[in-house]
């Protein structure tokens, strides 16, 4: 069936209570690939529970309500749906464990035209369960590659941040394992996509591919890493749009252009010479 319209962007996505442990703090930092030295101390303090410190991305995994959109009723073909943009904002350090109430609402659904697709906007926000605080909020947009062309008006879409024309002022390679995306999944997000050979070869990939939220990960670890001198608290935002798959032991570069405290940045896998993650921008504090 086709998407409609005014169905899809009022469908209820019920509040996600979700509750976290340590254990899983440091499973998310596994998956995205910190510890993979395991002397180095600046990341031994994310995937070790002595001083232990919760990743900033770590937000897009909190209050996730999983595939809803696989509904037969949403319109969505789920085998050719695929993670399109992210951003998220952090308005208080993330606690390493805890409770939380995640709320989920549709903002945006854009149609692109028969053949090319259509687009479909989310926003959570994540509080505290005990104190109501706000942690942080985030969005995504998921690229339903299959259908377009239901009626649906063409715009607007998220605004993309530019990359500058010059050489970036700090570069960051980091190594995926082959394993990445079957730990990556543990944190919340169990697309079949990710694991599963033959459904990844029915959606048109040689083989299972990253998560777009791992690959976003990576990149963020990089900025943590090499902006941030590994200091969590100093991001505080992130955004970027995804522009070609990672697949698992691929490594990613992650190219950065600092601006006061506005760093642009794009992330490439330089085997194949494609861009996986673009229009990336972050601020620093």
């Amino acid at each position: 069936m086709a998407i409609n319209y005014d169905k899809l962007l009022n469908w209820p996505i019920p509040p996600i209570e979700q509750t976290y442990s340590k254990r899983d703090s440091i499973l998310y930092a596994l998956g995205i690939g910190l510890g993979a030295d395991p002397l180095d101390t600046d990341q031994l303090k994310f995937v070790y529970e002595d001083g232990l410190q919760a990743l900033p991305t770590m937000s897009i995994t909190l209050g996730y309500p999983g595939a809803w959109f696989a509904h037969p009723d949403t319109g969505i073909t789920r085998s050719h749906t695929v993670h399109g943009e992210q951003i998220f904002v952090i308005h208080k350090a993330l606690p390493v464990e805890g409770t939380i109430v995640g709320t989920n609402k549709i903002v945006n659904l854009i149609d692109k035209g028969e053949g090319r697709g259509a687009v479909l906007y989310t926003e959570c926000t994540v509080r505290n369960k005990a104190s109501d605080e706000l942690l942080c909020t985030w969005t995504s947009s998921l690229f339903c590659r299959a259908d377009g062309g239901f009626g649906g008006p063409s715009g607007p879409s998220m605004p993309q941040h530019p990359i500058p024309e010059k050489a970036p002022d700090a570069v960051c390679d980091l190594a995926t394992l082959p394993q990445a995306a079957l730990i990556y999944r543990l944190s919340g997000d169990y697309n079949p996509l990710h694991a599963d050979p033959a459904w990844a070869k029915k959606a048109g990939f040689k083989a299972p591919i990253l998560h777009g939220r791992c690959t976003f990960g990576v990149a963020g670890h990089a900025l943590v890493k090499t902006m941030c001198a590994y200091d969590p608290a100093r991001l505080k935002s992130m955004q970027g749009r995804f522009s070609s798959p990672v697949y698992p032991g691929e490594t990613i570069r992650t190219e950065m252009w600092r601006d006061g405290n506005t760093v642009a940045f794009r992330s490439t896998v330089q085997a194949r010479g494609v861009t996986v993650l673009n229009n990336g921008r972050a601020e620093i504090a």
